[in-house]
């Protein structure tokens, strides 16, 4: 497996990834799936201090992670949010622990203070992960979000650098 930055050739792989669990799974809460261009726009976006991570296996996307702001008010500035996912060919091999464990060193890298991670709640798999990494449960947001006819909650874990 290969960890790299993401560059703009990305834009394709990561939206099929992404655009899967939008039409198929609870695990993000957009409605709407991400055409390439706004893809690479997001992917533009989180250059700099933020970053996006690869897996390659094979040559080919296996997942992605990212780090995005956590709020908008300048006082939030050192603290920022993960986002992981894995194609479904690839979950269960290692490759969400290695992008996690790849973005939390670069969110360290960066001088961030905490990292945030806010997961469905009944994605255990995920929720496990972070556990595994090192994060910590901090709350629960109950039924904020409604996708495929049911509310859902969110599980907050915190990481601190």
């Amino acid at each position: 497996m290969l960890l790299r930055p993401a560059t703009p050739a990305d834009a394709a792989a990561t939206a099929a990834i992404y655009n899967a669990e939008v039409t198929g799974s609870r695990v993000t809460f957009d409605l709407v799936t991400r055409t390439v261009e706004e893809q690479a726009a997001w992917l533009r976006s989180r250059s700099g201090v933020l970053e996006v991570v690869v897996a390659e296996v094979d040559g080919e996307v296996a997942g992605f992670a990212s780090l995005s702001p956590y709020r908008d008010r300048p006082a939030y500035r050192t603290t920022v949010e993960d986002s992981i996912y894995v194609h479904g060919d690839h979950r269960g091999t290692g490759v969400g622990r290695a992008l996690l464990e790849e973005i939390v060193a670069v969110a360290r890298e960066r001088g961030f203070h905490a990292v945030m991670a806010r997961i469905v709640a009944d994605h255990t798999a995920s929720i496990r992960l972070h556990a595994a990494v090192g994060f910590e449960h901090v709350g629960v947001e109950r039924e904020v979000g409604r996708k495929f006819g049911r509310w859902l909650d969110v599980t907050v874990m915190q990481l601190l650098l």
